[in-house]
C-alpha cells in the first residue's frame, strides 16, 4: 500500500549553507560550548579543482559561547529571509511571526514566555558569532576561496515593547546563502524533533542523497568529531555508540537505511548507509516556498482586519509599511492613545498614503528613538566585550587561574557594575 504524500503546503522549509552543514560549529555539549570567549576549531575534507582531496580548516569564535539548539534559529530565519517577496538581505518582523513560522510557538501561544527568552539569547549568541575557513566554496566564482563573516546583525526595540524586530545578515554570508548552488532546503519539522547531534547528520547526510543514492565510507570520528560535534576526549568505543544511536532515529524517519558502522582495523571505524525513501518523497513535492509577508502580522496587531492588511501590503512597498508601522507602535508606547486625533490606524493609513507620494517624512522623535535604542545595543555590546576583557585579565588563560574562574566571577561581575 502505497505511503500517502506528505503536505507540502503546511510544512516549514529550513535553508542550511553546504560548506557550513560539513562540520559543527560549536561543541554539542552546552557546559563546553556556551563557554564565553569560545573559539572552535573544525576541519573537513573537499576535492579541488582537479579532483585532489584537500583539507579546510575552519574556526569559529564566539565571545557570548554558542548552543548547537542555535542552529534551528540561525537556518529558520535564512529561510523566513529568502522567501521574502522582494530580494533584501534583511528581515523585518515580530518574534512571534518568527517562532510561528519557526514551528515552535503556535497561533495560541502567549507573547512571552520561556521560548521568547531562549529565542533573544540565540540571536543575541549568533550575532556576534565569527567565522573564518581557509577554503570555503564560493559557487559564485565556483572555486574554494578564503572567507570570514558574520552570520548576522540585529536591531531590537527595548524593554517590552512589540514592534518589530529586524535582522540584517552579513553582506558575504548571505551572498554565498542566496545562490541556488549553496542551499540545502530541508523539511524544518522533521529537523526540530530531532535532537542536536542527529540534526547535523540529518543536514550532512541530506546534502550527499540530493546527489547520489549512498554515502562515501566516513571515518567515525571525523563524522563524529569534526560533522556533530562530539569531543574528541570520547572514547572510540562510546563514539560510536552515539552515533549509531543517531543513524537509528534517522532510520526510524526514513531519511537513511541499511546504516552500518564496521570495523576496518584497530582503532578503525567506517560509517556507511543508504539513501532512504524520505528522499524520494522530497523529490515528488516540486512545490517552491511560499513568499512570505511578516508585515501582515505587525498590521494586523495594528487593528487592521486581514484582508485590509493584505490590501495595504499589495498597493504599498514592504519597508515604507514597516518603517510607519513602527512610527505608529513606537507612538503608542510612548505617547498613548492621546496622541492620535482619531486612531493608530487612520494614522498609519494617512502617513503611509503621503509618505508614498513624498509628502511626509519620519518625526524626529522617532529618529531618537532609534538612536537611543542602538546606543543601549552599543553600551550592552561594550559592557559584555568589557566584561570579557576584565575577565581575562583577572584569570587568564592558564589552568591555575582557570579554577578561580567560577569562584571570583562574581567580582569582576560586580566591578563592571561601576562602568554601565
Amino acid at each position: 500500500m502505497a505511503k500517502p504524500k506528505r503536505n507540502v503546503a503546511k510544512s516549514q522549509t529550513g535553508i542550511g549553507q553546504l560548506s557550513l552543514v560539513e562540520h559543527s560549529l560549536c561543541p554539542l555539549d552546552r557546559q563546553a560550548s556556551l563557554s564565553e570567549n569560545l573559539v572552535h576549531q573544525v576541519e573537513y575534507r573537499y576535492s579541488d579543482a582537479n579532483r585532489k582531496r584537500q583539507t579546510a580548516r575552519a574556526r569559529i569564535f564566539c565571545p557570548l559561547g554558542l548552543s548547537a539548539s542555535d542552529e534551528l534559529y540561525l537556518w529558520g530565519l535564512l529561510a523566513l529571509t529568502l522567501s521574502l517577496q522582494d530580494d533584501r538581505s534583511d528581515l523585518v518582523a515580530t518574534p512571534h511571526w518568527c517562532l510561528r513560522q519557526l514551528g515552535v510557538v503556535d497561533t495560541r501561544s502567549a507573547r512571552g514566555g520561556e521560548q521568547y527568552r531562549l529565542f533573544r539569547d540565540a540571536i543575541r549568541r549568533l550575532s556576534v558569532t565569527s567565522y573564518l575557513c581557509d577554503a570555503f566554496y564560493d559557487p559564485i566564482k565556483a572555486e574554494h576561496r578564503e572567507v570570514s563573516f558574520h552570520f548576522f546583525s540585529y536591531d531590537l526595540p527595548s524593554g517590552s515593547s512589540h514592534r518589530a524586530w529586524r535582522f540584517n545578515w552579513d553582506r558575504t554570508f548571505y551572498d554565498l546563502a542566496k545562490h541556488g548552488a549553496s542551499q540545502l532546503r530541508f523539511d524544518l519539522e522533521l529537523y526540530r524533533s530531532l535532537d542536536p547531534a542527529s540534526r547535523r547528520l540529518f543536514l550532512f547526510v541530506s546534502k550527499i542523497f540530493h546527489r547520489r543514492s549512498s554515502l562515501p565510507s566516513f571515518d567515525l570520528r571525523y563524522v563524529a568529531v569534526e560533522l556533530m560535534g562530539f569531543s574528541p576526549t570520547v572514547t572510540l568505543r562510546d563514539l560510536r555508540i552515539k552515533v549509531i544511536r543517531c543513524l537509528k532515529k534517522l532510520d526510524a524517519c526514513n531519511v537513511v537505511r541499511d546504516a552500518e558502522i564496521s570495523r576496518v582495523s584497530k582503532g578503525k571505524y567506517l560509517l556507511s548507509a543508504n539513501r532512504g525513501v524520505y528522499f524520494d518523497q522530497r523529490a515528488e513535492d516540486k512545490a517552491s516556498m511560499k513568499k512570505l509577508q511578516p508585515i501582515i502580522e505587525t498590521l494586523i496587531g495594528l487593528g487592521f482586519e486581514t484582508g485590509a492588511a493584505y490590501s495595504l501590503s499589495r498597493k504599498y512597498p514592504a519597508r515604507l509599511l514597516e518603517e510607519w508601522a513602527d512610527i505608529t507602535q513606537a507612538a503608542s508606547e510612548r505617547f498613548g492613545r492621546p496622541f492620535f486625533k482619531k486612531s493608530p490606524m487612520a494614522f498609519f493609513v494617512d502617513s503611509v498614503s503621503k509618505a508614498s507620494k513624498g509628502q511626509r517624512t519620519a518625526p524626529d522623535w522617532w529618529h531618537e528613538v532609534r538612536r537611543e535604542e542602538q546606543n543601549q545595543a552599543e553600551l550592552s555590546n561594550n559592557s559584555q566585550k568589557l566584561f570579557a576583557d576584565l575577565r581575562a585579565e583577572l584569570f587568564g588563560d592558564s589552568p591555575a587561574k582557570q579554577s578561580q574562574q567560577d569562584v571570583s566571577v562574581e567580582t569582576a561581575a560586580d566591578i563592571l557594575k561601576s562602568f554601565n
